[in-house]
């Protein structure tokens, strides 16, 4: 891909990667851009359809846990282009968006308050939030507390993760230790794209080599010493000081008034099953379920043509 510059509709100076060719034409790239938040931090984004002022639905789309937002760019090259006016932000502490800074945290209720500042600033007429995984508890989140702003809500096994039984005391003590260790360990280095590749498909055994290696591309930082690190803050890796609880997720769904489309990966190990699924799924009034075959939990890498489909279909 060749990388260019250019003004944004706002005069702001972007950079843009060479076109990609989907169905036998060229997809237009999307723009790089940065936003102040008024949380005080600078998020960076990706955007499709910036300069297209037809498009008057805004797609959200937000990554989940140590991903960012170029995971997110098949899925949107395999129909989305002239479709929608497409946001995919790096959230705090993930891909080229601001760190906390020393003494910081990163709270969950922080990524919402950041996602709500970034929307006041991209959105159209129409808005849809797509949240994958720890991204679809944001997203649901946002919807469940300002529901008259959401036209479409999607959560790609966004329901949030098992439960932990923990005591919030036992839970405290615990993250402070936590917190500690990740800030004495560091960021482990990788001494080539290759290695910091065969890292990401450790944890996804469906990931192919060709996109391994274009998301370690995208989303490490080439050291002054030759060698990569990934762009997420390592205090990512501490466990979170509250324990998740569905009933306080229920609290937000249960207002959510808008059509909410829940998408499983067939192949996925993180799906809910029998009760807790239904206890789950059963807080959404306006609520319709898609398996993707053939896709684990990270869908938007096994499976996007079949994702996209899906997602396009239901946001239009």
């Amino acid at each position: 891909m060749t990388v260019t510059m250019r003004q944004d509709r706002d005069g702001h100076a972007v950079r843009t990667a060479g076109e990609s060719v989907y169905a036998g034409r060229a997809v237009p790239a999307p723009d790089s851009r940065r936003f102040e938040l008024d949380t005080g931090l600078t998020y960076h984004a990706l955007e499709w359809g910036g300069d297209d002022p037809s498009l008057d639905t805004t797609v959200v789309l937000v990554h989940g846990f140590l991903d960012n937002a170029w995971g997110w760019r098949s899925v949107v090259e395999h129909g989305f282009e002239g479709r929608f006016h497409v946001v995919a932000p790096d959230m705090r502490g993930h891909g080229e968006s601001d760190r906390v800074g020393a003494g910081g945290y990163y709270h969950f209720f922080d990524y919402l308050a950041d996602l709500t500042s970034l929307i006041k600033t991209v959105r159209r007429q129409r808005l849809a939030v797509v949240g994958h995984s720890m991204g679809g508890s944001i997203a649901g989140y946002y919807a469940g507390a300002f529901p008259d702003q959401v036209d479409r809500l999607a959560l790609l096994e966004g329901t949030g993760p098992p439960e932990s039984d923990q005591p919030v005391p036992d839970r405290l003590v615990t993250w402070m230790s936590s917190w500690r260790r990740a800030l004495g360990r560091g960021q482990t280095l990788y001494a080539s794209l290759e290695e910091a590749a065969e890292r990401l498909k450790r944890n996804d055994a469906l990931l192919t080599d060709e996109l391994a290696i274009e998301l370690a591309g995208r989303g490490t930082t080439r050291t002054a010493e030759g060698k990569y690190r990934f762009n997420h803050d390592p205090v990512h890796l501490s466990m979170g000081p509250y324990p998740y609880r569905v009933e306080v997720a229920q609290q937000f769904w249960s207002r959510i008034t808008c059509p909410v489309l829940l998408v499983e990966g067939g192949e996925s190990a993180f799906r809910h099953a029998g009760a807790e699924r239904e206890r789950r799924y059963g807080t959404f009034a306006n609520r319709r379920i898609e398996v993707i075959d053939g896709a684990g939990h990270m869908m938007q890498r096994h499976q996007p043509q079949a994702l996209a489909r899906a997602l396009v279909e239901f946001l239009s």
